[in-house]
């Protein structure tokens, strides 16, 4: 199954939200909806730094991970990002695949 990282800043709205429901509520509802979504959540965290949150998200297709991350990007209480994440498996394939012959910019 795909994983994704899920990870960004809450607004003023979402911070908000996380101080009245708590850390447990929300992780809660994140499993529920992964759940609903036909995945798992592998891993939830916060953060302090750069980013408020992350979560490693396991979902069946790319289509539901882009509809969730626009959905949460919609909602306003939350800026986030999706990174798609490679496996050390897809990773020695992509490395042992053989491209094409190629120009690139600026070579002879």
């Amino acid at each position: 199954m795909p994983k994704y990282m899920y990870s960004g800043n809450y607004t003023a709205k979402g911070a908000t939200g996380l101080l009245k429901d708590g850390g447990t509520a929300r992780y809660e509802e994140a499993k529920k909806i992964a759940s609903a979504m036909g995945g798992s959540i592998e891993a939830y965290y916060w953060c302090y730094g750069d980013m408020d949150f992350m979560m490693i998200i396991n979902l069946e297709s790319e289509e539901m991970a882009i509809k969730f991350s626009l959905h949460v990007g919609a909602s306003g209480v939350f800026n986030g990002k999706l990174t798609p994440l490679i496996s050390v498996d897809k990773m020695e394939a992509a490395t042992s695949t053989d491209l094409p012959s190629m120009k690139l910019p600026g070579e002879l």
